[in-house]
């Protein structure tokens, strides 16, 4: 198999998966039929769930017991918190996290 027909093949495949599962919802969902209250609940849920899954796995290296103790990575954190309570602006809050993240184990916290 040539490798221009291995690379539709993968996007062909691709498409239609996506496609599908873009259509799951309204095809179990669709019409008159209620969301089911499971279904809503794990709606509500889950964000918030992943998010701070997210945030434990990003968080997991931190080393408290030599310099810089987790400065940088805290310090970032709550820049991100106090942005979101703030502004409410979730690409602001995370942009200048990062960007404070950069600058801190750049200059003040070199690893």
């Amino acid at each position: 198999m040539s490798d221009t027909v291995q690379i539709l093949a993968v996007i062909a495949v691709t498409a239609a998966v996506t496609g599908l599962v873009r259509a799951v919802p309204f095809l179990l969902f669709g019409g008159k039929r209620g969301v089911p209250e499971l279904v809503r609940y794990l709606g509500d849920v889950l964000p918030p769930a992943i998010m701070v899954i997210l945030v434990l796995y990003c968080l997991r290296g931190m080393d408290f017991t030599g310099f810089p103790y987790g400065l940088a990575e805290l310090l970032s954190v709550a820049v991100v918190i106090l942005l979101q309570m703030w502004k409410k602006n979730t690409i602001l809050s995370v942009v200048m996290g990062t960007v404070l993240y950069m600058v801190l184990i750049r200059t003040i916290f070199p690893v």
